[in-house]
């Protein structure tokens, strides 16, 4: 959430980062509404102060007035709960939609409509040219008895899926790989929920707009399935006041993820690309508010991933996501997009987002500074590995033309020490 304070004294500013966007809002409207709660709010605290003045009036005069006067006051109680409840009722209001008003992008932002449109800024490897008709990773799976998605599909519905065997081992190592890599590099590890209540999902931006994305518990539980460990963990500190000696927070976590998928009927249904659920190593930064350090942390946390890829052998490359394809709470975000045979082309695998005070203002997470001022913190995150499409880069790209998929080095050790998987 944006401070109505900063709406107040650059709303061209945020007319047009929600533009650059693709995102509606009419800023003057936000900014009428916020004139009247400020001007009711100074009408109710005259009426207040009056109805004080009226009881010490009442208590000073002449038994004969005291009926009156107290009739008076009665009436000005009941005026002054109506306008109470009408300022309350105007708040909601402007909370409502100061929930939908997007952070301001970076000027590094490109313009784009969306996906697109993204700038590639960095590639690594070279895709692999095979001397033979590759698999994709379900025929690689399926020939292997790796992936189960006919009983998936049974149990759970489409784009759900088991894996057996190897490919279970694999996705296992994979993470457990990307979780020690963090914890290397300092990041707290974390076991977290995975069911959070409905605030918190509105503290971190995923609600309101990305309601349709979500698995609710509505009925008997205000309760949602997170998509990424990013929301417990980022809110791990909701209402608190941290020591700001104490930070940076750097936190990892592994966690199961789930996501509805809504509005992608038909698109990338074969396969692991796009499934409902999966496992994730998901990193979160919480520091102070300075915009110089939460450029530098973006610039580690997509490192941190890029780190991860390389010692996988897998080509991928990294995009500045255009103001179309940038969702509401972020200042900037880049993508990491991981070379996948069968797509012929970059997929995404990771998301790396800085975000300023946007989530921390609704978190009411904050630090105080050497001078004793409480501030809002910074707040950032990015993937470290993802378990389904991490699979099909390892499976396609390290195949071979017996069916057997080579071992990267760096995955040996928490595989047996092997070197293939699917050897005949």
């Amino acid at each position: 959430m944006l401070d109505i304070k900063f709406i107040r004294a650059e709303p061209a500013l945020v007319q047009a980062g929600a533009a650059k966007k693709r995102i509606a809002v009419d800023v003057d409207a936000i900014l009428a509404l916020d004139k009247q709660v400020r001007e009711l709010g100074v009408v109710i605290d005259d009426m207040r102060s009056r109805q004080k003045s009226a009881s010490k009036r009442i208590g000073e005069a002449p038994a004969a007035e005291r009926p009156r006067l107290a009739e008076e006051q009665k009436r000005e109680k009941a005026a002054l709960q109506e306008q109470e409840r009408e300022h309350s009722a105007l708040q909601a209001r402007l909370r409502e939609l100061l929930l939908r008003v997007p952070n301001v992008p970076a000027a590094e932002v490109p313009e784009g409509r969306d996906d697109s449109e993204n700038v590639e800024v960095k590639r690594w490897g070279t895709p692999r040219s095979f001397d033979f008709e590759p698999r994709d990773h379900i025929a690689l799976g399926e020939l292997h008895d790796w992936i189960d998605v006919e009983r998936g599909a049974r149990i759970a519905g489409s784009r759900n899926y088991f894996l057996k065997g190897d490919l279970s081992l694999l996705e296992g190592a994979v993470l457990r790989f990307a979780l020690d890599r963090m914890v290397a590099k300092g990041f707290l590890p974390m076991s977290v929920p995975t069911l959070v209540r409905s605030d918190v999902m509105v503290g971190t931006g995923y609600f309101p707009g990305g309601v349709e994305q979500a698995y609710r518990c509505d009925e008997r539980d205000d309760l949602c399935l997170v998509g990424t460990a990013e929301v417990p963990v980022t809110a791990y500190h909701q209402d608190e006041i941290l020591d700001g000696q104490s930070l940076p927070r750097k936190y990892v976590a592994w966690s199961s993820c789930y996501r509805r998928e809504a509005g992608t009927y038909g698109k990338d249904t074969r396969g692991l690309y796009r499934v409902h659920q999966f496992q994730k190593v998901e990193q979160v930064i919480v520091d102070v508010a300075d915009p110089a350090r939460s450029l530098a942390h973006h610039h580690d946390i997509v490192r941190n991933a890029e780190e991860v890829l390389e010692a996988f052998e897998l080509p991928y490359r990294v995009v500045n996501v255009c103001g179309g394809d940038l969702g509401a709470p972020q200042v900037q975000k880049f993508d990491i997009e991981t070379w996948m045979p069968s797509r012929r082309a970059y997929g995404e695998t990771h998301s790396a987002s800085r975000f300023h005070e946007y989530q921390a203002r609704r978190l009411n997470l904050r630090y105080r500074d050497p001078e004793g001022v409480v501030r809002v913190c910074h707040t950032l995150n990015n993937t470290v590995a993802a378990s389904a499409r991490m699979l099909i880069a390892l499976l396609e790209n390290h195949q071979e033309a017996d069916g057997s998929v080579r071992l990267p080095a760096a995955l040996r050790p928490y595989m047996g020490g092997r070197e293939r998987i699917g050897a005949r």
